[in-house]
């Protein structure tokens, strides 16, 4: 089977997180080669993610890298088995850039997860004629029948937030993003009472960051931490205009966790934060 030209960005932290594995051992790539009875060019595929690799030879490299970490060695054996055809995001490729599909697959595993927004809701809590306004805006124009797609995907995406366990979701929201009158006031007023309405889900929480706070704090671009089902799995989402970008390594990962705890600072608690959403929508 030829090497996957585009892996998903799930696949590549399997191949990273068994890079990883090897580097702290101290082996080479041609060690880890040797032991599996293949070649270095294999190896290094695998770490890329660009071909997939059998439960039994992680456990055979994970015993030559003397990892006795089975709960993360279960996880990774996890991914192993996953396969495309299998979610519900696949049905989309093709048809959408890969990066909304790794946000849902990341969304998906992730056993908790917290957002910070500046400008915008949260994609997870968008009504749809609030995200139909904001893909409107996308620059370069898209097409309508591409508007239509994305704003579909993004809908379906709140399937994770469904069901009788959903994973936490802690959601850290700017004043700014509520004062926007993204689509116009009806849009935007329905779009608060439905923050409302979630904030008040199961597993939901919603805190704003009101104009009043007066300690400096750095929230210039969409943050998403997803929790994964060992620490080791962490990752951190980030946004830009030119596209979305993953980060795992753990220094970023710790710095992320103060940021998220800073936020919880100078936030208003769930209640006062309903409180303001109500007055804003009232505003309206």
């Amino acid at each position: 089977m030829p090497p996957r030209e585009n892996p998903t960005a799930r696949q590549a932290r399997l191949g990273a997180e068994l890079r990883k594995l090897r580097e702290r051992a101290g082996r080479t790539a041609r060690e880890a080669a040797g032991m599996l009875g293949t070649d270095q060019g294999k190896i290094s595929h695998i770490e890329s993610g660009r071909i997939g690799v059998s439960e039994e030879r992680i456990r055979k490299l994970a015993t030559f890298y003397s990892c006795s970490d089975h709960s993360l060695l279960d996880a990774l054996c996890a991914i192993a088995r996953e396969h495309r055809g299998q979610y519900w995001w696949d049905e989309y490729r093709g048809i959408l850039a890969p990066g909304p599909l790794n946000v849902a697959e990341l969304e998906h595993h992730a056993v908790a997860m917290q957002i910070m927004q500046t400008v915008s809701v949260p994609g997870l809590l968008q009504t749809e004629e609030y995200a139909r306004a904001l893909f409107r805006g996308v620059v370069p124009e898209l097409p309508a029948e591409e508007i239509e797609t994305r704003t579909e995907f993004r809908m379906r995406r709140k399937v994770v937030l469904e069901g009788d366990n959903p994973p936490p979701f802690d959601v850290f929201v700017h004043e700014a993003a509520l004062r926007m009158r993204f689509g116009g006031r009806a849009t935007v007023r329905r779009q608060l009472e439905f923050l409302m309405n979630a904030s008040e889900g199961p597993g939901v929480s919603v805190r704003v960051i009101p104009f009043t706070n007066e300690d400096y704090f750095e929230a210039t671009q969409p943050v998403l931490y997803a929790t994964g089902v060992v620490p080791q799995l962490d990752t951190v989402q980030i946004d830009g205009i030119w596209g979305g970008g993953f980060l795992d390594a753990e220094a970023e990962l710790s710095a992320y966790r103060v940021y998220f705890s800073r936020a919880a600072k100078v936030s208003l608690n769930p209640e006062e934060s309903r409180q303001i959403i109500h007055h804003i929508a009232r505003e309206l």
